[in-house]
């Protein structure tokens, strides 16, 4: 065959292969978006409403029915449950599985099963579906209406007596280290299973969606290298002497390499790693939903979000209204004194130096003569019934001013220096109530006002404590925070530290300060804010290799040679590109209503990163660190600890 030929040949193989694909995907897309409403969605009720909803899950299973799933409309039928015994009296039983409960009843022939049967037994029970009878219906129960005349009970595995742990409906067992230390029993819980189904159901939701759009799942290594700046990470020895792997913070390197690649839209729901204290909404392993596109922009990217989350959101929370307001880092910083603002409440600060410059209080005034020296005030409605020590304990480690405001325009101020002429303006200023109290703040830069955005949010969970309804409940207010800092000041020693990563693009009005004032420039990232809580954040990348080795090397002062592989790969046409990734369990936690994301994990970590199921991390045994060349030092984790 002619070489020509042959090329010819192979260049309309490859064009039939991508067409195909192409209509592959589309048709895969079109169907999935037109079922999109057919999926079986979490619905308000843990027990589930219809038939309908419920069908399918049970195949491949030996029951034929779902405890939670009978309604009138079963009456007559035979059918077979599995479960847990969650009560038992006299001549019933109640049976627990996922999906909810329901009442059987023994005939005389079994009660002698049913006295020996300890609670949370599993069973098995076949039988009758019946009406119950007048006077026995339980309308607080999904399935009340009926219960199952058993014809047959077998016990499948028999419980301890006593469980270490309160198993019950509301989730009111308080010690928290020991339910996590039986999370397998705490499991069963109610509140806990609906929250990991409601997880599982956006997830769900979000893959449909993101394929929709052209998105590919693809798969980033959790075996990475060493890479600087950021948090610490997870090192990984191996049996080559001297190396080791670290667990990656993201897959931010990986996924901008896919864009050099071609792949042009990618996602993932990614483990991600990092080596810090927990906190409520951290853990050292937490799942990110990570997105990467090419040839896009911030408002790009923000649109796409914004009609993600409008996608997989769950109908009992109500519909979320897009787009979602914006606002950019300084105006967050000087209105609510943090770059995650609830805005579900206003209360914002408000900038009061002309009021302070005469107020009697010596150390305020020479203060104010400083550049750039602020006074910020914040009125919090109802806040004078707060005693003193509630007060002070707002922010136990800044000292500020406060005034309680009485009736008839009263003032009573914890100093006796401040004088009333300041008092009276700051009142009309703030256009005070009785009742309010008045919160003022001085010093330096962003400083007073993060002092008053923290005393905000204090304040308003102690008026939730005294009862009074401040914060909307069942309220969800998204907000972008826009137009941070591309560097900042570095927290130890001299020079800059990035903002947030090295690879942030910079504002293109700002480019023009990078060589001569990098403080100056303003960055392409934007943070996703979710009732206080950042729950995504993301930026347009650097895809020009010499602007990210000139950010790298002589801003940062990084040595290159870490990364070479990334700015290589930027060299050989890297397209423009951006991405976010969304924190899944702070997102679901949200949803959910719970201070914490450990319950939103089915095997969280301890606040010091312990596994209290498995006690992990455990030690090693002297063979096994030979294995990797490794000798632990008993006297460097004392030095560590006395450090910290």
């Amino acid at each position: 065959m002619d070489m020509s030929v042959r090329c010819v040949c192979r260049s309309l193989q490859k064009c039939l292969i991508r067409r195909r694909a192409t209509q592959l995907c589309q048709k895969w897309s079109a169907v999935t978006i037109s079922n999109r409403d057919k999926i079986p969605m979490l619905v308000a009720s843990r027990n589930l409403t219809t038939e309908n909803e419920i069908q399918g899950f049970n195949n491949f299973s030996q029951r034929s029915h779902s405890c939670g799933e009978f309604r009138h409309t079963h009456i007559g039928q035979e059918v077979k449950i599995c479960g847990w015994v969650q009560y038992k009296r006299l001549m019933f039983l109640v049976v627990r599985d996922w999906s909810g409960l329901v009442q059987v009843l023994l005939p005389e022939s079994m009660l002698a099963v049913l006295k020996e049967l300890p609670f949370e037994s599993v069973v098995e029970v076949t039988g009758t579906v019946q009406a119950r009878r007048d006077g026995e219906v339980n309308e607080e129960m999904d399935t009340g209406q009926i219960e199952i005349h058993a014809v047959n009970i077998r016990v499948l595995n028999l419980c301890q007596e006593k469980l270490p742990i309160n198993i019950n409906v509301k989730g009111e067992e308080t010690n928290e280290m020991r339910r996590m230390q039986y999370r397998y029993l705490d499991l069963r819980n109610e509140q806990l299973q609906l929250n990991l189904r409601l997880r599982s159901a956006m997830v769900m939701r979000m893959r449909e969606f993101l394929h929709g759009q052209g998105f590919v799942d693809v798969d980033t290594p959790t075996l990475f290298r060493r890479t600087p700046g950021g948090a610490r990470e997870f090192l990984v020895p191996t049996s080559n002497p001297g190396k080791f792997y670290t667990l990656p913070q993201s897959p931010q390197q990986f996924k901008q390499l896919l864009m050099v690649g071609g792949m042009d839209r990618y996602y993932q729901i990614a483990k991600c790693y990092r080596d810090e204290g927990s906190k409520p909404d951290r853990q050292p392993e937490f799942t990110q939903v990570d997105l990467e596109l090419s040839f896009t922009t911030q408002e790009d990217v923000r649109n796409l979000i914004e009609q993600l989350i409008q996608y997989f959101w769950p109908a009992i929370k109500g519909q979320i209204t897009i787009p979602f307001p914006s606002m950019t880092y300084h105006e967050a910083m000087i209105q609510y004194g943090s770059d995650k603002p609830d805005t579900r409440y206003d209360m914002r600060l408000q900038t009061v130096d002309d009021l302070m410059l005469d107020c009697g209080i010596q150390k305020i005034e020479e203060n104010m003569k400083r550049a750039g020296a602020h006074c910020v005030a914040l009125v919090v409605p109802q806040g004078s019934m707060f005693s003193r020590k509630e007060i002070e304990g707002l922010h136990k480690d800044e000292k500020f001013i406060f005034v309680k405001v009485g009736p008839a325009g009263e003032f009573k101020a914890n100093t006796n220096n401040l004088k009333t002429g300041s008092v009276t303006a700051l009142s009309t200023e703030l256009q005070v109530k009785e009742g309010d109290l008045i919160i003022v703040v001085c010093g330096e830069g962003y400083t007073p006002y993060e002092v008053c955005g923290k005393i905000r949010n204090s304040a308003a969970a102690k008026l939730e404590d005294k009862g009074v309804a401040f914060i909307p409940r069942n309220k969800f207010n998204f907000l972008w925070i826009v137009d941070f800092p591309l560097f900042l000041p570095a927290e130890t020693g001299d020079g800059l530290e990035p903002a947030h990563h090295p690879f942030t693009a910079p504002h293109p009005e700002d480019e023009k300060f990078l060589k001569t004032d990098p403080l100056k420039v303003r960055s392409q990232h934007y943070d996703l804010v979710l009732n206080g809580a950042e729950v995504g954040g993301g930026s347009i990348r650097i895809h020009d290799s010499d602007m990210q080795r000139y950010i790298l090397e002589t801003i940062l002062k990084e040595d290159v040679r870490q990364l070479q592989h990334l700015i290589d790969a930027l060299s050989f046409g890297c397209p423009p590109h951006g991405g976010i990734a969304l924190g899944l369990e702070r997102m679901v936690a949200v949803i959910c209503g719970t201070k914490s994301i450990r319950d939103v994990i089915a095997f969280p970590k301890t606040v010091e990163g312990r596994d209290p199921v498995s006690g992990a991390p455990t030690e090693i045994s002297g063979v096994d660190l030979a294995h990797y060349h490794i000798k632990v030092d008993p006297s460097l984790g004392e030095k560590s600890n006395e450090e910290q």
